[in-house]
């Protein structure tokens, strides 16, 4: 009969740790978001200045240096999920939930991204692959919808909206260069930004 009460006390004790980990886990994606809006936003200025004459490249250099972009990712991506596993708080549920959200739209983007350029290839209209910007704050902005119910932060839903409208705001800019560098921009205010202010929220590692 002790050796059951006492299992039962541990099994009470153990799932007290764990909302007690789900309520006040800080979210461990900032440094994923950083890395994001840095490669990205640094490539949609390349491509910008590709487009505009700035730089004389062949034109299937716009191809080669969003594929180059997301093999840095890709590598980055490996480095950082691998420390990440090793943070407290990481089994969380927010930190689960909000993983996957991410997990689940940095595939949808790269299937997106295939799809146009399969598409541009066939029609020869490469046009097509302007519309990756507004795919890609949509779903951002889905991801920190995700991220704001389960922490209940109010500037995750600011964030999240700020997305949808710079969704809105690129596609205003289609057909021309400056879609780039406005994109870059909106990639700063919801990506990096926020990633450095879940960086700051990380508790500082005991040495």
């Amino acid at each position: 009969m002790t050796r059951e009460t006492q299992a039962i006390q541990d099994d009470i004790a153990y799932m007290r740790s764990l909302a007690h980990e789900g309520r006040h886990a800080p979210l461990l994606a900032g440094p994923i978001l950083v890395t994001a809006g840095i490669v990205f936003g640094t490539t949609s200025l390349i491509q910008w200045a590709i487009q505009s004459g700035l730089v004389r490249l062949n034109p299937w250099s716009q191809l080669w240096v969003w594929i180059v972009a997301g093999v840095v990712f890709a590598i980055a991506l490996t480095v950082l999920i691998g420390r990440i596993q090793k943070k407290p708080g990481v089994n969380s549920a927010g930190n689960k939930a909000v993983g996957a959200a991410w997990e689940g739209v940095g595939y949808g983007i790269f299937v997106t991204w295939l799809a146009l350029v399969a598409l541009s290839f066939k029609t020869g209209q490469w046009s097509w692959m302007a519309v990756m910007p507004t795919v890609v704050l949509v779903a951002y902005g889905s991801a920190w919808m995700i991220g704001a119910a389960m922490t209940k932060t109010r500037w995750m839903s600011y964030t999240a909206l700020a997305s949808y409208v710079g969704a809105v705001a690129v596609a205003w800019f289609m057909g021309s260069a400056t879609i780039y560098p406005v994109f870059a921009v909106i990639l700063l205010a919801v990506a990096l930004v926020p990633g450095l202010v879940l960086m700051r929220q990380e508790p500082s590692e005991v040495v």
